[in-house]
């Protein structure tokens, strides 16, 4: 199911095929585009998804359901949308609407991302629109955001702290094709000094934006760790700072077994590789059970919020599934 924003804060519904409910903003006005999957297409025995996802919480009371907006590829309209004050009240009226009438919990705003002075001002703003008409007591609010100071230095992170119940800290997508060498994608330290000096698109790390929001007064227990459940690979490319011939991605579930099982794992900065020697892909970055519990660990000793999985339907199953990794660890003695 996707559900789509105008500039002038209006809704449109646009897809119900799964659970991922990664909500787009685009330029239109609110229609029922695929009426047929949100209320008739059969789905776990319900007719439509919304109608799946009410009886998965009547089975499971403590799950809580939030609504996306945006995402990486659908984050455009939010600087014009949060510029408008009279837009940004009228989305957060019909947001509201949404919830209450399909019995989400909230809603996690995903703009990628407010990366100028402006942005952010109005990104805490848009936020406070929000808040005003879904309170604390009622709906949960949420937002997610990278690790970079690109984007966290233009925010005021306390009074984002104030309207937000949690911050999911996207802690991937370090690396990719936009990136002049390969590194490790999700790495939870920085490489060493030499690999920092030479390479400095390799230096963003999960630990980098955890200690910059701590360090500017954001609450620790309210930052959840992002963890992908996918890979990124990078052609040609046998190592950290290597130079690439294409690239792309991966889910963790569609990765060969072989990889998986024989991942290099580096200690040093928490992160998981293996190099494809036999086809096309080159240095594949990848987190596997052992990076995740540490991880958890990590995020368990600073007194995090917990781990979140970009996105939990790409995970294997038994002994490498990365939720379950990361569950038992945060739940452990």
């Amino acid at each position: 199911m996707c559900y789509s924003v105008n500039e002038n804060g209006t809704l449109r519904v646009r897809n119900a095929q799964t659970y991922k409910h990664k909500y787009r903003l685009l330029t239109c006005s609110l229609q029922a585009i695929d009426d047929w999957a949100d209320n008739e297409k059969m789905v776990d025995g319900e007719k439509g998804c919304l109608a799946a996802i009410s009886k998965l919480k009547s089975q499971h009371p403590h799950i809580k359901t939030l609504v996306s907006i945006g995402g990486g590829s659908s984050s455009k309209e939010f600087p014009a949308l949060a510029a408008n004050k009279t837009a940004g009240q009228t989305f957060a009226r019909r947001i509201s609407e949404f919830c209450v009438t399909h019995q989400f919990d909230g809603v996690d705003i995903d703009w990628e991302h407010p990366q100028t002075p402006e942005a952010g001002r109005n990104y805490v703003l848009f936020l406070q629109d929000i808040r005003n008409v879904m309170p604390h007591s009622q709906f949960l609010l949420t937002s997610a955001l990278p690790t970079g100071e690109y984007c966290l230095k233009h925010l005021n992170l306390p009074v984002v702290a104030h309207l937000l119940d949690f911050l999911n800290l996207m802690g991937y997508d370090f690396t990719g094709g936009w990136t002049d060498v390969c590194g490790h994608h999700a790495q939870l330290l920085p490489p060493s000094r030499n690999l920092n000096e030479v390479y400095p698109t390799l230096r963003k790390s999960c630990q980098r934006g955890v200690d910059f929001l701590i360090a500017n007064g954001f609450p620790r227990h309210k930052i959840v760790l992002g963890i992908p459940v996918y890979a990124r690979y990078f052609g040609e490319a046998r190592g950290p700072g290597h130079p690439f011939k294409g690239s792309g991605e991966i889910d963790y579930c569609d990765l060969p077994d072989e990889w998986v099982a024989d991942a290099k794992v580096d200690q040093s900065v928490a992160a998981a590789s293996f190099v494809d020697n036999k086809g096309d892909k080159g240095f594949v970055s990848f987190d596997v059970p052992s990076t995740v519990s540490i991880k958890a660990r990590y995020a368990k000793a600073l007194g995090l919020g917990g781990l979140f999985y970009w996105t939990g339907a790409g995970d294997r199953k038994g002994r490498e599934s990365l939720v379950t990794a990361g569950w038992t660890t945060l739940n452990s003695e």
